[in-house]
């Protein structure tokens, strides 16, 4: 029963077929063929309380609180202040391309979401500067993938809702390895690009006049990441709560900045619908089949058979990641988490780890999807983004920051500290 469905979910995903509709299909398949009871009759209550909670509020909110930034043009200054700090360093203006995207992480919550927008903000300087195509854009992909770990993240809150874990623990447990990998990503680059100065194009020096007044374009959104997560690790406001918080922030930003024009909220409203859409259909089709597997006894099968193969706790986390890291290759990151998370947790949390670490522990994996060809999400973005070259080259650029990830999954099972230090001392 259990490969069956693994074959089936592969293979109607290979016919194209949208994640949500396939995870449904299977569900219906399960409680036709496995299970003696009629699960059909309960698919209607299973959408609907899958998809009542008030913790999903959370995730328009903060796509909308992104799409507002983006088309307020709010990208375009904060690229042109980090720029004037950072363009000092070996290989230029690319380090500019991760701290905008590690300071849009801070806000969006979402990595393909920060991909697009630097990207748009960063390309055409790149090329009229001559900086070497692979690394330039594979530093977007790169950095465009934080905005899934460092809070606030949509997946993160994916995570805790289908685990029932602690959403602020989480948030604040993705922080430091958020940042740790931001760092590791600049410290990649200015190591490659003192060894290959080709590939970093020139590097520039502004006056400390400059810099100082190109702060004002940072303030905006140091003030909303610290208001919005900030409230939230005070206890003041919930995660939903802080997200409507931030979306009226976000709007007063870029009312502020260029002017926020109605055709910009328009399009940022239905950006927003779109995209809550996809998710909340992969979530609730999830939460189906869930239903539909648990019913049908195969998570017992599942967990009999990891406990039968006799391995030890860590043998059993590598066989996930490694799992994770083939699936990645392959299924879109969302559906990927969200199809197998009741499967995985149960099993990890049964063998004495902590969700709260393997949840920071998985974003990285699925981090590591978003660039990993065929279908990283964040290498089309860019791709889509650029003026020319071909696909492969931003494939190659992302191989740097593709091993600072694997060495951030190395330290974190060496060292839980660094995801679960802050959430045990807030």
């Amino acid at each position: 029963m259990i490969w069956t469905v693994a074959v089936s979910l592969l293979g109607l995903m290979a016919l194209s077929i949208p994640v949500g509709i396939v995870l449904f299909l299977l569900g219906i398949g399960v409680g036709q063929f496995f299970s003696p009871f009629p699960l059909l009759r309960g698919m209607g209550q299973m959408i609907w309380s899958s998809s009542a909670s008030s913790t999903l509020i959370a995730i328009p909110l903060f796509v909308l609180l992104g799409e507002l930034l983006v088309r307020g043009g709010v990208a375009a200054r904060t690229y042109a202040a980090l720029d004037r700090w950072l363009s000092w360093l070996p290989g230029g203006l690319i380090h500019a391309n991760i701290a905008t995207a590690t300071m849009f992480s801070a806000t969006s919550g979402s990595s393909v979401a920060t991909a697009a927008t630097v990207a748009t903000v960063a390309m055409p300087q790149g090329e009229r500067m001559g900086y070497d195509p692979r690394l330039f854009s594979g530093a977007i992909a790169a950095g465009g993938t934080l905005g899934i770990l460092i809070p606030p993240s949509i997946n993160l809150i994916v995570y805790g809702f289908l685990t029932e874990s602690s959403i602020p623990s989480l948030f604040v447990a993705g922080l430091l390895p958020g940042g740790l990998m931001a760092l590791g990503f600049i410290l990649v680059t200015a190591l490659i690009c003192r060894l290959r100065p080709g590939l970093g194009g020139p590097s520039r020096s502004f006056t400390w006049e400059e810099r100082l007044r190109s702060l004002v374009n940072l303030v905006p959104i140091i003030v909303l990441f610290l208001v919005v997560v900030g409230s939230i690790y005070a206890g003041w406001a919930t995660p939903t709560e802080s997200a409507a918080i931030g979306v009226v922030m976000a709007a007063l930003i870029a009312a502020f900045g260029d002017g926020l024009k109605l055709s910009s909220v328009a399009d940022a409203l239905v950006g927003t619908v779109r995209i809550t859409a996809m998710i909340m259909l992969v979530i609730t089709a999830a939460f189906f089949l869930n239903f539909a597997m648990s019913s049908s006894g195969m998570g017992r099968q599942i967990g009999a058979m990891i406990e039968g193969a006799g391995l030890s706790p860590y043998a059993t986390l590598l066989v996930v990641i490694l799992l994770y890291v083939v699936l990645g290759l392959f299924i879109e990151t969302l559906s990927l988490m969200v199809a197998t998370i009741p499967i995985v947790v149960p099993i990890i949390s049964g063998m004495g780890f902590d969700t709260i670490w393997f949840g920071v522990l998985m974003i990285i994996l699925i981090e590591m999807a978003l660039i990993t060809p065929p279908v990283g999400l964040n290498l089309f973005v860019v791709q889509s983004v650029r003026r020319g070259g071909s696909m492969n080259q931003v494939a190659v650029g992302v191989i740097p920051y593709v091993a600072v990830m694997v060495a951030m999954l190395i330290a974190l099972i060496a060292l839980p500290g660094i995801a679960l230090w802050l959430p045990s001392i807030l």
